[in-house]
């Protein structure tokens, strides 16, 4: 019985840290846009890097020598067709 002289009290400090964490956070500003990094996702750059088109057009090749295609299907999002390259 007499634990409860210390857990109440420290229960209730942890209650108002808790809550003065919470606090600080909405008045930063971190929940402001909650949407904006899962669009920042989809909506990265895709510029390849030089080095790497270099390195694709070898292994292309290498692939042409040995006989295999390359062909890449995508989808064209304005007419819901599959487009071949």
């Amino acid at each position: 019985m007499d634990i409860l002289y210390l857990l109440i009290p420290l229960s209730l400090v942890l209650v108002f840290v808790i809550a003065a964490v919470f606090w600080w956070s909405l008045k930063s500003g971190q929940f402001e846009d909650l949407e904006g990094p899962g669009y920042r996702i989809l909506m990265d750059d895709d510029k390849a890097d030089p080095a790497q088109g270099e390195v694709s057009a070898e292994a292309n090749a290498g692939e042409e020598a040995n006989g295999r295609s390359t062909k890449v299907q995508t989808v064209d999002s304005d007419q819901g067709a599959s487009v071949h390259k």
